[in-house]
């Protein structure tokens, strides 16, 4: 598993913000509102001050994957040092329809450019070369994500590689069943709690099929036991939830994917793209 404990601490915690307990939004809104306090405090301070247990502060610290206190203040000290900031804006039940669309435009954007800050290079390049030398894809998501892997789908059929997506469990685990070391699986679940994707994934790995995560950046049982998990970043408003806005990133993650397979299988995929010319020129009018 790659080491996912390199940064990024004020994405995780918006990436898992809806999902805290009362506690732990209390210890998240401390350290979002007052990241330079943190850097200058102990975990003893920080806990006098929310009233809180240490250990508490310690299993907040783990749950947004954290060894501990002292690598979440290192890792945020870093943010601050390189400018980190947050420009979100919130959109008022006042604003025009222009404003609406200029904030969701901005959100969008800014996804995008989150997710682009935690794309760990060595990660992509392993699912990169996992899906170039696949004999056979196969992309699972559930809802929202169901989606996600019929666009992946859409995308992934000009490679030339044999590719199916699948939203509903039973033909998930069914499927899966039936590949080999030889296939590749990406598992799409922006929580990645999916008890569906998570059987799904279970079954792939009984066939030590090569499996790929996309996920949001917090730690969750799917990046935990994918081969190569890859994250997306997307913050929660009330009027777009975080999931919606993860959708983007998940679809970007999906096109630079298939785009660097496409230049890694240039003559077959232009050969397959010819056919399906041809095949679809016999649609239009």
């Amino acid at each position: 598993m790659p080491n996912v404990e390199n940064g990024h601490c004020k994405h995780r915690i918006k990436a898992s913000y809806s999902s805290f307990r009362e506690k732990e939004k209390k210890i998240a809104d401390y350290i979002l509102e007052h990241p330079e306090k943190i850097i200058h405090s102990t975990i003893s301070q920080v806990a006098e001050n929310l009233h809180v247990a240490e250990a508490t502060v310690f299993r907040f610290c783990k749950r947004i994957g954290f060894k501990g206190y002292q690598a979440m203040k290192i890792a945020l000290a870093s943010e601050l040092v390189t400018g980190v900031k947050d420009i979100h804006e919130t959109i008022q039940e006042g604003d025009d329809e222009k404003q609406i669309a200029e904030k969701v435009f901005k959100s969008n954007i800014r996804t995008l450019e989150d997710t682009l800050s935690v794309i760990d290079s060595e990660n992509f390049k392993q699912a990169v070369q996992i899906l170039l030398k696949a004999k056979r894809i196969e992309f699972y998501g559930n809802g929202g994500s169901g989606v996600i892997a019929m666009d992946a789908h859409h995308k992934f059929m000009r490679t030339g590689i044999p590719t199916i997506a699948y939203s509903d469990s039973h033909f998930q685990v069914m499927s899966a069943s039936q590949l080999t070391e030889s296939d590749a699986v990406i598992l799409i679940s922006h929580s990645g709690t999916n008890r569906d994707i998570l059987q799904a994934h279970e079954v792939a790995k009984e066939q030590n099929v090569k499996t790929i995560g996309i996920t949001t950046l917090a730690k969750s049982p799917l990046s935990d036991r994918v081969d190569v998990p890859l994250y997306t970043v997307s913050q929660e408003t009330d009027y777009r939830s975080e999931a919606l806005s993860s959708r983007l990133a998940q679809l970007s993650i999906i096109d630079a994917l298939y785009v660097n397979v496409s230049i890694g299988r240039k003559e077959l995929m232009q050969q397959s793209v010819k056919k399906m010319r041809k095949a679809i020129s016999s649609k239009r009018m």
